[in-house]
């Protein structure tokens, strides 16, 4: 019996029957052999981690655009509190934790330079939408690996697509992940918030502080511990109606305070110029895109390759293309 057969064993015995058991998952879009060490969702986990997209992550902006201190949370920290938070309910509940880790590692690998100002800058420019969840799963099936994709198991692709939107993951796992990512923005997004000086901890509502107490850690641990007694019994991941309700509450009181406040969302006025002249100019000039894009303009629309290309920038890396394409610089008389 090889280890991975072993550890396929031993989730049987060990996980609610309410999980997602690795012996008999794995379908990918392309047949492999399997590990003889690592089951499926391992596999991916290791797969993602490893992936061009995942490191990019670090120069992505979570909430506040290009922020000057090393605190502030980016799209790569993001995603480490959403797989810490999943796994810690995963866990709680007897739910194959390699599963909620791989989702929550690959929910956000499509999310485009300056956050969510990004997201909506791509999905005005380009006639054929864009959405992050949508292009999370486009870089793991596609993408990565110079057009291979990484060929990741149905359940993790699952999870990756609907961690957000309408339609709701196939698996607890997946649902697990999709409210730890909710819990994890909501409360960090405070945090960085106090830190820029855009809120005050006592402006928080009493009446949410009530319920998840004071400060970062206990408001977590507060919305962990409900999600747990919540979902123990039963066949979905939830919150208790009050639970919800000051989320909610909480969620439209950051709409309200910080994620449209004009102090802290100056700068996203500038998003789309810079994004439609990026995307204009390749459209135009799609010989100039790296190669492994050009090669995708054998099979995909000029418009969504471009999106692809512009989507995977980092803000630092953005911002100097912009300028190296669009910005005159110095010129001297050179000397004879």
């Amino acid at each position: 019996m090889t280890i991975r057969e072993k550890r396929e064993e031993t989730e049987k015995i060990t996980l609610s029957p309410r999980a997602a058991f690795s012996c008999g998952a794995g379908d990918r879009l392309r047949e492999e052999e399997a590990c003889d060490i690592r089951t499926c969702f391992q596999r991916d986990v290791d797969r993602i981690v490893h992936s061009k997209s995942f490191r990019r992550l670090k120069h992505k902006t979570q909430v506040f655009l290009r922020p000057e201190g090393d605190h502030y949370r980016t799209r790569m920290t993001h995603t480490i509190e959403v797989s810490r938070i999943a796994r810690t309910i995963s866990r709680a509940l007897s739910l194959n934790e390699d599963l909620t880790e791989a989702i929550a590692f690959g929910h956000d690998l499509g999310h485009t330079p300056f956050g969510h100002a990004g997201e909506r800058a791509l999905a005005n420019i380009c006639p054929l939408g864009f959405s992050h969840n949508e292009q999370s799963l486009r870089v793991v099936d596609v993408l990565e690996r110079d057009g291979r994709g990484l060929n990741l198991c149905r359940e993790v692709r699952n999870g990756i697509v609907c961690h957000t939107g309408d339609e709701m993951p196939a698996t607890l796992e997946g649902c697990v992940v999709r409210i730890s990512d909710r819990i994890a923005y909501i409360n960090h997004d405070v945090d960085d918030a106090v830190r820029a000086g855009i809120l005050n901890e006592d402006d928080i509502p009493d009446e949410i502080t009530a319920v998840t107490g004071d400060k970062y850690g206990e408001r977590i641990d507060a919305v962990i511990r409900d999600v747990i007694t919540e979902s123990a019994e039963g066949g979905e991941i939830r919150m208790s109606p009050t639970m919800y309700f000051v989320m909610e509450s909480f969620r439209d009181f950051m709409f309200e305070r910080v994620y449209k406040n004009p102090e802290a969302k100056g700068e996203e006025s500038k998003v789309e110029g810079i994004l439609s002249a990026l995307y204009n100019h390749f459209l135009r000039n799609t010989v100039l895109l790296p190669e492994d894009y050009r090669l995708l303009l054998e099979r995909d629309a000029p418009e969504r390759v471009v999106c692809d290309y512009i989507a995977g920038m980092t803000d630092t890396y953005i911002v100097r293309l912009f300028n190296d394409i669009f910005i005159p610089g110095a010129w001297t008389l050179r000397e004879k």
